[in-house]
């Protein structure tokens, strides 16, 4: 801890002064004039929604720590600092910050300071010939120990791999595109006008100067999409509207087979998971959970934990999602229903599954099984009682033969 403790000033200024010391173009690059930063790929809806999903599923997941036999450990230490990790920060967001920094530049880097957990960037990695991986800072070294090299594996054992890196040429097109649109519509649609004169303009006549000098005064005065004008005219003038250069169709069609292609880079298949979130939501998550989420969980937890632990620790940070978080309040009754009949849990657990106050009744707190799940010899169920009917039937009946 005394060198843990010497260190600590040093990271967290390096970690409070990122925004000083980025270049930008370390995190950037340039696409026809635009730049391609995180910030401006959250500006694609389509990407921010998915990013949103996934790290979503994780910022409500819950942290727990196992020993080397899989029993849970309460109130470690580490436990506190991962729901707390620093004064700017909360435990949610740090998740979240961490998941989408992990997504878009394909690696993520959290600095254990203490009690304290930070995410650094504008960090130089390098191998040396024993194959230990050394870290620094603004030229300054970071022990191993107080820091993870977090990755999105792709085929550098170094270097992890990102939507930045990944959809650096959809990107491209993408953002333009969707540029292109929102500023014709910010401009108002970008509509030129034209005046037709079936007579010949004559800088003599000045009626007829002074109607064009107001008709142009009106139509310059149009900024915003919604102003509405109405200009009287007078006979033999008309006004008509020039097409936008700029055709809707063909952008919207373009963004429509590019845009799924980012979620690809994110390990989504864009189609599958919106057609299942219109059929089915619970579906849809689990895709998501176990196509993008799941690794990720993993991996953060392997790191996590050689990072509060250490390479000779038995212990285990792991990620719970109770999937239950993504379905609608009417899937949940029906789940609910149904693992209580089957004798899965008890009515007190579904009641708190629902938003309901638990009972704390013997009755609510044991686990019950419908008649129609027991076994038949349980249930000292013969042949003849399955047919239906009653006992004085049954004896009419062999009475009759």
């Amino acid at each position: 801890m005394g060198l843990r403790n010497r260190f600590s000033d040093f990271v967290y200024r390096q970690v409070e002064k990122r925004s000083e010391q980025e270049d930008i173009y370390s995190y950037s690059i340039r696409y026809g004039g635009r730049y391609a930063n995180d910030d401006s790929i959250l500006e694609s809806s389509d990407v921010y929604e998915l990013l949103q999903d996934i790290s979503n599923q994780l910022m409500l997941a819950d942290i727990i720590i196992e020993d080397g036999d899989g029993n849970e450990i309460h109130h470690h230490p580490a436990l506190k600092t991962l729901k707390n990790p620093n004064h700017y920060l909360s435990g949610s967001e740090f998740m979240k910050l961490m998941v989408n920094s992990y997504l878009i530049q394909g690696e993520v880097f959290p600095v254990l300071d203490g009690n304290q957990l930070h995410l650094a960037s504008n960090v130089y990695t390098e191998l040396d010939d024993r194959l230990v991986e050394h870290f620094k800072i603004g030229g300054e070294t970071i022990p191993p120990f107080m820091i993870r090299h977090i990755k999105n594996i792709g085929t550098n054992h170094l270097k992890g791999v990102g939507l930045m890196e990944l959809g650096k040429n959809t990107l491209e097109g993408v953002m333009n595109a969707e540029q292109v649109l929102t500023d014709k519509y910010k401009k108002g649609g970008l509509l030129a006008f034209l005046l037709k004169l079936d007579a010949h303009i004559n800088p003599q006549n000045g009626a007829q100067s002074k109607l064009i000098n107001a008709i142009l005064d009106q139509l310059e005065s149009i900024d915003e999409s919604r102003s509405v004008k109405l200009i009287p005219l007078g006979k033999g003038y008309s006004i008509d509207s020039l097409k936008s250069p700029i055709e809707d169709e063909k952008i919207l069609a373009y963004l429509n087979v590019y845009k799924k292609d980012l979620g690809k880079f994110l390990g989504i298949n864009v189609d599958t998971y919106t057609a299942l979130t219109k059929a089915d939501l619970e579906k849809a998550m689990m895709y998501l959970h176990n196509k993008a989420v799941k690794p990720i969980m993993r991996n953060f937890g392997d790191h996590l934990s050689l990072l509060f632990f250490g390479p000779h620790s038995d212990k285990q940070i792991k990620f719970k999602v109770n999937i239950l978080d993504f379905v609608p309040y009417s899937t949940k009754t029906n789940i609910g229903y149904n693992i209580v009949r089957t004798g899965i849990t008890s009515p007190d657990n579904v009641a708190d599954m629902l938003g309901f106050e638990k009972q704390n009744t013997p009755e609510t707190q044991s686990v019950y099984i419908s008649n129609d799940l027991t076994k038949i010899g349980e249930k000292e169920a013969t042949d003849d009682s399955l047919k239906g009917g009653d006992e004085s039937d049954k004896e009419e009946g062999n009475a009759d033969r």
